[in-house]
């Protein structure tokens, strides 16, 4: 079972157990205190046990209680140095309690507890590792997407911040390279985690880390340098992303293709446009369609959407696949269309019968 959201997340954990730590000793002391007033009272004044209890409840509250009967000598020596011994355990359980109370941390641990019941209940979500600018591009269009994702991030400052853009974040502070801060962001339901750092070799730490606790996830890692990304593949990342490469190879295109360039910026940004890719696999199909050829299946006559990419069984792509392309095993189609015709492909797709 992963350790709670407390303990998992950089100085919230550090503070919690400070002040939990503080509480558990200063009952720890106080219970240490009561069983050496009984042991004391027992030995020394040979009381019964109920009176060596009370004895010792009436000396550590100081109500001023009579005894049960005189002390002898030996008694009141030990009375004696047991109230002022006790007085060092009084002044630590208040400076507990007091810190425990004032720092929140009854009211912190109830939000961290609803938080951690909240990815606990998570499926076929997105692990983001990282937020800065990149951290924040991505985590943008999840949310536009509607896909549920926890943000991983070692600054506490750049918390604050994610919780200012994005309503009901769901975050963890601390390292994600960590085992348990990833099974307690759900990496064993999770489908994708995205390694987003700056830092090529946390990235390459965070995918290894991933691949170790779900090999059936897919890993998406960000890359500053071009000799890391093979490193990347080798740890097991299925997709390595230079933002510097990509973004001067639209650059480049730009002085000679604007509107190619200004056409792909204008579909990807999904809060200003309607239209949308999909990447449907052979599985996807229903057995009825599968082993088809394309212009049998009628997409476009059935959902409006155009199938413009192919992904064969060895990772090769073709454009624009021809309409006598056959469905063939370990395959993926990429679709584009406005997001109804998307969503009624995606209705439609087991139901397709090629009439």
């Amino acid at each position: 079972m992963p350790k709670n959201l407390l303990e998992s997340s950089g100085n919230l954990y550090s503070n919690k157990t400070k002040a939990t730590s503080g509480i558990r000793i200063a009952f720890g002391l106080l219970a240490f205190s009561v069983l050496v007033g009984i042991l004391g009272f027992t030995i020394l004044e040979k009381y019964s046990f109920l009176d060596a209890f009370y004895m010792t409840i009436i000396t550590l509250s100081t109500v001023g209680f009579g005894e049960v009967r005189p002390l002898s000598g030996a008694g009141r020596i030990f009375t004696s140095f047991y109230i002022v011994g006790n007085i060092g355990i009084y002044a630590y359980a208040a400076t507990a309690f007091s810190r425990y109370i004032i720092e929140g941390e009854i009211f912190k641990k109830r939000f961290i507890k609803s938080m951690e019941k909240r990815i606990n209940a998570l499926h076929d979500h997105v692990i983001v590792c990282g937020f800065g600018k990149y951290g924040y591009e991505i985590c943008r269009h999840l949310e536009g997407q509607g896909q549920a994702f926890v943000v991983i991030e070692r600054s506490e400052v750049e918390i604050e911040k994610a919780k200012l853009q994005f309503d009901d974040l769901l975050w963890l502070i601390g390292d994600a390279t960590s085992d348990e801060l990833l099974v307690t962001a759900g990496i064993e339901r999770a489908k994708t985690i995205m390694a987003a750092t700056g830092d090529d070799s946390e990235n390459i730490f965070i995918v290894l880390t991933a691949k170790q606790l779900n090999k059936s996830i897919d890993v998406i890692s960000r890359a500053v340098a071009k000799r890391s990304e093979k490193k990347m593949f080798l740890a097991g990342a299925n997709h390595v992303i230079m933002p510097d490469q990509i973004g001067g190879f639209y650059m480049a295109v730009l002085v000679n293709k604007p509107d190619v360039v200004d056409f792909f910026s204008f579909i990807a940004n999904e809060t200003n446009t309607d239209i949308g890719f999909e990447e449907i696999h052979f599985a996807d199909f229903s057995a009825t369609m599968q082993g088809k050829m394309l212009k049998e299946l009628n997409i476009r006559s059935y959902a409006g959407a155009n199938v413009i990419g192919l992904r064969d069984a060895e990772g090769h792509y073709s454009a624009n696949p021809g309409p006598n392309t056959i469905l063939k095993a370990g395959e993926s189609y990429i679709v584009i269309g406005n997001k109804s015709q998307i969503t009624k492909l995606g209705e439609c797709l087991g139901g397709l019968d090629g009439s």
